[in-house]
């Protein structure tokens, strides 16, 4: 099994002058040798994958059941993974703890709170400034709320996707707008002051003034973090199986372009491509993800990268996983590192550091990522800056193009 990333790139037809084309392509990681190691971070993450639901979203790629029969057993066999696989993150400070799906509100709170408990039994845990669970809304009643700020979650991630009926139905969604309301309304009850919501764009069934309508709602809510992404169809989903397609491009583009609009003009931080934040509320988590900070992932599917060169993934079966199968892994060549470092900062506001490059790659890869920027920084496509690299803001949407270009 080899870890693939999926990405939508668009690649000019003749360079960086011509107008882009857009089609998706598969880049697969592969095991190759000569790995240079970085020096090792003393941060770490723990990511918890909860794999089950109560419902199927149409859209949803994350490995996950509806069987719920075996919660119990996978809380427990959560707790032994994450005390066998300790040494891991063996003299690292955990950061950012992170509970994933599926559906992680699908478990009680003594639940959640028993892996918690095995984590801070395992790890130093003094220092971990953010904790988040992804919720579902219609999960989130005002006694369900304290028992997860009792367990010491202080970041809620809610799946809204939209707050337009319509919209949700379409997703086969467990809640309405409504109730995506009040689930913010809730949590502001409960004491959390960290909230972020997922936004859907590029749905068949949205207009123009609906995305509008869902952005301004957002900020109506004072949420300080939203995460915002294309539509996408996978294989295996239900749309996938159906047949669904997207909004045609130049809808999906417009809604993106008045997403920024309005996030801005609310004093919202884009810090990468997907994510906007209020100051000083950028997920954590997922940035530590971005500087390649070691994590550990726990349960059924989930996966793990030691912050050098060596990536590992669980099974994709509860019932596996409960017989005990181990993690596969694949090791990382200094080449394949290097094009995921350009891949992943140039999807961030701060983009890349060409010193950064040479400390961890060597002068043959600067030279080689200098050469193959110049065209894109003498069309203003990237933005050089001293020491810094970065996509134009204008120009994210098409900023996988560059990012291939630099591989």
């Amino acid at each position: 099994m080899k870890l693939t990333l999926i990405f939508y790139i668009i690649i000019g037809a003749g360079g960086a002058k011509n107008g882009p084309k857009r089609f998706v392509f598969s880049w697969r990681i592969c095991n190759f040798e000569g790995i240079k190691r970085p020096k090792m971070t003393t941060t770490s993450s723990l990511y918890v994958h909860i794999p089950f639901c109560k419902r199927l979203c149409g859209y949803c790629d994350f490995y996950k059941t509806m069987s719920l029969g075996r919660k119990a057993e996978v809380v427990d066999a959560l707790c032994e993974e994450i005390a066998r696989r300790a040494p891991m993150l063996e003299s690292t400070v955990l950061k950012t703890i992170y509970f994933g799906g599926g559906t992680p509100t699908v478990c009680t709170a003594d639940e959640l709170g028993q892996i918690v408990a095995a984590a801070r039994e395992v790890f130093d845990c003094s220092e971990v400034e953010e904790m988040t669970i992804e919720a579902n809304p219609d999960d989130l009643t005002d006694d369900y709320l304290q028992g997860l700020r009792r367990v010491g979650f202080n970041r809620l991630s809610i799946g809204i996707q939209s707050f337009a009926d319509e919209d949700l139905q379409f997703m086969n969604r467990r809640h309405d707008g409504a109730g995506a309301v009040r689930a913010v309304e809730a949590a502001r009850r409960a004491g959390f002051d960290n909230i972020s919501i997922d936004l859907i764009y590029g749905l068949p069934t949205a207009t123009e003034q609906g995305w509008r309508a869902n952005v301004e709602q957002a900020v109506a809510l004072g949420v300080e973090h939203i995460s915002a992404y294309h539509l996408t169809i996978e294989e295996g989903t239900l749309f996938g199986k159906r047949g669904v397609k997207t909004a045609p491009e130049e809808v999906a583009d417009r809604e993106y372009e008045i997403l920024c609009e309005v996030l801005g003009r609310a004093g919202y931080d884009h810090y990468e491509i997907s994510n906007f934040s209020l100051p000083d509320r950028r997920s954590k988590h997922n940035s530590a993800y971005w500087r390649g900070t070691p994590y550990l992932g726990v349960g059924p599917a989930a996966h793990s990268y030691d912050g050098v060169a060596t990536r590992s993934w669980n099974v994709a079966s509860v019932a596996r996983y409960l017989e005990g199968v181990r993690p596969e892994e694949e090791h990382l060549s200094i080449g394949e590192l290097y094009e995921e470092y350009v891949m992943v900062r140039l999807r961030t506001k701060e983009g890349l550091s060409v010193s950064e490059v040479e400390q961890r790659f060597g002068r043959e890869y600067v030279q080689k990522l200098l050469a193959a920027a110049e065209q894109f920084v003498g069309c203003d496509w990237l933005v050089s800056d001293g020491d810094q690299i970065r996509c134009a803001e204008e120009h994210w949407l098409v900023s996988d193009a560059v990012i291939a270009e630099l591989f």
